[in-house]
């Protein structure tokens, strides 16, 4: 069990650009990359490895062979059949659609068994000015909001946040929402794609078709009257070397920044696998057998059985995993942290 490094899948979008190549050196094709798939698993193809002993095979298959030691023990096969997470690098030239993602009771009862979609956005760089689209005016009833999407009068309901490089912003599934033009973005998120259009400004396709809409199944998947909270502040904790930031813990994953600037510690500690997603800078990530090297737009993957590790280097990164969400908890509080202080972390604290 060594660092995993995994080669990313580029996705052609109708919004998309070639941001990804200048921000990260990323060999993509000379189209409109809207989507860097940096980790997948969609049960017909998965993440290739480059590195080490297992270079050339997919994901799947050594999880296939390996799944308790690449997993942890928090992840059964009967409730992940595919690995839980994707995470992305997407490059928002033009406006995405206006949608939403159904939650896990949804799509199970709706889409065949699949999970549903709760993600987490974090804005790489935005231009001046640049907008998200995240939430509803939480007095708008189902009839309403179908009525404006009919007559073409939806956006007077949409909550509009301008954003900077550094924001985060938490999107539970059911939550209505869009990425505005000139934003480049690192999600984290269910392993689903299951989405549904609600609008997508009247554009059309190069053969001059208009995607399909799902109006219907959206209307069932929205969850009304949500009280939307905005950016995600985070917990932050502060290291000798190293800034730690908890961002989100939800049932589905937490996540994490860290901000390097030598050595931080860490330990998958055989109940979950870790997701480490370079975002600035070089590093290396050193375990007992040795050390992998590793620089900006790069995804790699912690084996749960891989124990301890160091991040060494001068980046940042973000850093996903799963864990036990009362036991975090309790840790947390007996390290000193108020309730106020953990109320800072979006998902399952604000509840």
């Amino acid at each position: 069990m060594y660092p995993l490094k995994l080669q990313a899948v580029y996705k052609e979008k109708i919004w998309g650009g070639q941001a990804l190549k200048e921000k990260f050196a990323k060999e993509i094709p000379n189209t409109s990359i809207g989507e860097s798939w940096e980790l997948m698993d969609d049960g017909q193809r998965s993440s290739r490895i480059i590195n080490g002993e297992l270079a050339g095979k997919e994901l799947s298959e050594i999880i296939e062979k390996e799944a308790s030691n690449i997993l942890g023990s928090l992840v059964s096969r009967k409730d992940y059949p595919r690995f839980p997470l994707l995470i992305k690098f997407l490059d928002a030239k033009d406006r995405l659609s206006v949608q939403v993602h159904p939650d896990d009771e949804y799509a199970a009862k709706y889409e065949g068994g699949e999970l549903g979609k709760t993600e987490l956005w974090y804005i790489i760089e935005a231009q001046e000015g640049a907008k998200l689209i995240c939430g509803l005016d939480s007095e708008v009833t189902k009839e309403e909001f179908k009525t404006a999407v009919e007559q073409g009068s939806l956006e007077e309901y949409l909550i509009e946040l301008e954003v900077e490089a550094g924001d985060v912003v938490f999107i539970p599934a059911g939550t209505v929402h869009s990425i505005k033009e000139g934003i480049l973005v690192a999600e984290i998120q269910q392993n689903s794609d299951l989405t549904y259009r609600i609008h997508d400004w009247e554009r059309v396709d190069n053969d001059g078709q208009a995607r399909e809409l799902h109006l219907e199944s959206a209307l069932e998947a929205i969850n009304f009257g949500q009280n939307w909270a905005g950016k995600v502040e985070g917990l932050t904790i502060e290291g000798e070397g190293f800034v730690r930031n908890i961002l989100v813990a939800c049932s589905s994953f937490i996540v994490e920044s860290i901000e390097l600037e030598d050595i931080y510690c860490g330990s998958t500690l055989e109940t979950s696998f870790e997701v480490l997603l370079l975002l600035e800078g070089r590093g290396e990530i050193a375990y007992s057998l040795g050390k992998v090297e590793i620089e900006a737009g790069e995804t790699v993957l912690l084996p749960a059985q891989m124990g301890d590790y160091q991040l060494r280097g001068d980046c940042k990164v973000l850093r996903s995993y799963l864990k036990d969400l009362e036991q975090l908890e309790v840790e947390l509080k007996d390290k000193g942290y108020t309730v106020l202080e953990l109320n800072k972390i979006a998902g399952y604290f604000q509840k």
